[in-house]
């Protein structure tokens, strides 16, 4: 019988389970596994739910060889309008430990392009992946989505930040630098030229909330005529994906004078053995009046400095918050955070290449939430 792909249901979890020891066995990345549960944990689907999570299994004999995750959400497109989309996350298939399974990558893809056509990808780790390289052959539109950071703790970060330090001789270098200080005293000397040569921005209060209320559903409609096209980010959307329960996460409102002008949502990465022994914060998602970013860039670093990291990240997609975040202080690196559009999605999105500089999108709009941005 040929491979069947269905709706994930409880019955298929026993071959969920099998299928996961299988890719363990094989010595692949422990965290590469599919969910164990048929119903989602996180954005379940509900009769009156905007967003939410469906899961679809490849059946081979009664076998799973296979999965991928939908992520359906309302955008906002070029043209004014809002339309639901899909986000394909998480495909996995026994191709990657067995090539007699090669063909499932391909037939996941292809069922959800067919279940859902206005489709998007995020993140995928970098061109060199199996998934983009299929994208680009299939004709999708794709760009990076630019990369920033923050050294809230120079010499740390010179002392653990491993990536960095795979060679003898840029160890010796760094170590030398955290040693004396030089780090330090450059970090600094950078972070003070940044404040005085950006732009100024009045006084703002940070308000640290447990959920987003209605100030949040008047910024959304006041400030996305700025976007191109973005996850829709009123107050029922950010409830249901920052709500109470999520702990770890810290949702912070700017105002001014009483009125809410932004807000950010940040937090701690998972651990990452490039990072070494570093705690590594993240602006996870940021909105804002025109011309009030920075005051909620400084929002946010403010409260993760506070909360006593040594690094923070963030991917942003907006030409006007990648220059905010450099007017904060922050640098650019090079980026392995993908956006890919299905063909149907891409036609929505023409040109694309004027589109994407005012496209709005960060981790959050991947399969980072709740605790993998």
């Amino acid at each position: 019988m040929p491979i069947v792909i269905q709706p994930y249901r409880p019955e298929h979890e026993p071959a969920v389970a099998e299928f996961n020891q299988r890719l363990r066995r094989a010595g692949e990345d422990e965290n590469m596994v599919f969910y164990r549960y048929a119903e989602p944990r996180w954005l379940p689907r509900t009769a009156n739910s905007r967003i939410y999570h469906e899961f679809f299994v490849a059946i081979d004999n009664g076998v799973v060889r296979g999965g991928y995750a939908l992520k359906t959400q309302d955008f906002l497109f070029p043209d004014g309008q809002v339309r639901s989309i899909a986000y394909y996350h998480h495909p996995l298939s026994e191709g990657i430990v067995n090539k007699a399974h090669a063909v499932v990558g391909t037939l996941l893809l292809r069922d959800a392009m067919q279940r859902a056509p206005l489709l998007y990808c995020l993140g995928m780790g970098g061109y060199d992946r199996p998934l983009p390289q299929m994208l680009i052959r299939l004709g999708w539109a794709h760009c990076l989505v630019p990369f920033f950071f923050r050294v809230l703790n120079p010499t740390r970060f010179l002392r653990q930040m491993q990536t960095l330090r795979e060679s003898a001789k840029r160890r010796i270098a760094m170590d030398l630098a955290a040693f004396t200080g030089a780090g330090w005293v450059g970090s600094k000397l950078f972070q003070t030229y940044r404040t005085l040569t950006a732009p100024p921005a009045a006084k703002a209060e940070i308000h640290e909330v447990t959920t987003f209320e209605a100030s949040s559903q008047i910024l959304w409609e006041h400030a996305k005529q700025i976007c191109s096209f973005t996850a829709v980010r009123g107050c029922d959307t950010l409830q249901s994906l920052y709500p109470p329960s999520e702990t770890h996460l810290t949702r912070i409102e700017i105002k001014r004078a009483g009125s809410a002008i932004g807000w950010a949502v940040v937090g701690e990465r998972r651990k990452d053995a490039k990072y070494g022994n570093l705690r590594v914060g993240s602006v996870v998602d940021c909105w804002a009046l025109p011309g009030d970013f920075l005051p909620v860039v400084r929002a946010a670093t403010e409260t993760l400095t506070r909360q006593g990291f040594d690094l923070i990240l963030t991917n942003q997609s907006h030409q006007d918050w990648g220059r905010t975040f450099k007017a904060a202080g922050y640098l650019s690196g090079p980026s392995n955070f993908l956006f890919a559009a299905s063909k149907k999605l891409a036609e929505l999105l023409a040109p694309f290449d004027e589109t994407r500089v005012r496209m709005h999108l960060t981790r959050a709009d991947g399969d980072g939430l709740p605790r993998n941005f």
